[in-house]
């Protein structure tokens, strides 16, 4: 057993020894920077974009996002009302993948991942298959930051990225505390 166990651990030091190195300091840093910067109410404007960039509709709703784990997991929910939407999201830094990651899913049960590099505004989903059978890409990239304030521009792509299309715009305002 003891031979065993060794053995173990000799592989498991192998495996380590092979580990990526750390993530940049300054990457993790504004990601973590990032999961602090909106948790709280947010009332959203969300205008779903043609694809010569005009407004096609406009409606409000609110994201909440509050901690899971601290500096590492917040979960959140979307409420769209006029569309009756409602979604789950978990957004969190995983520093072994050097990624940023947030995750959504609605009433329809589609399971949204949208992945980016730590220190990066932009995440993208993986490809996926179209009604019309081909293959499409979202990306989201968050833009214009500020305590109280931030925008989010969601773009897709039909062609594998080698052009980006505008899916919606979001103004995301931190919503006033209730009073005491």
């Amino acid at each position: 057993m003891r031979r065993f166990l060794l053995g173990l651990a000799i592989v498991g030091g192998a495996h380590a020894a092979r580990a990526q190195p750390p993530a940049d300091p300054e990457a993790l840093r504004h990601s973590v920077e990032q999961l602090r910067s909106i948790v709280g109410r947010w009332n959203v404007e969300t205008e779903y974009l043609d694809d010569d960039g005009s407004v096609a509709r406009a409606v409000r709703g609110t994201y909440d996002f509050t901690w899971v784990i601290l500096d590492r997991v917040i979960s959140g929910k979307s409420e769209i009302p006029e569309l009756q939407q409602v979604a789950g999201i978990l957004f969190y830094v995983n520093t072994a993948k050097r990624i940023i990651e947030m995750v959504s899913v609605g009433g329809d049960g589609r399971l949204w991942v949208m992945t980016g590099p730590l220190g990066g505004e932009a995440r993208t989903t993986p490809p996926f298959a179209t009604a019309g059978g081909g293959s499409a890409q979202l990306r989201f990239t968050r833009f214009n930051v500020t305590s109280d304030l931030f925008e989010s521009r969601m773009e897709y792509t039909e062609d594998g990225g080698q052009t980006w299309k505008p899916g919606n715009h979001q103004t995301f305002r931190r919503a006033p505390s209730p009073a005491p």
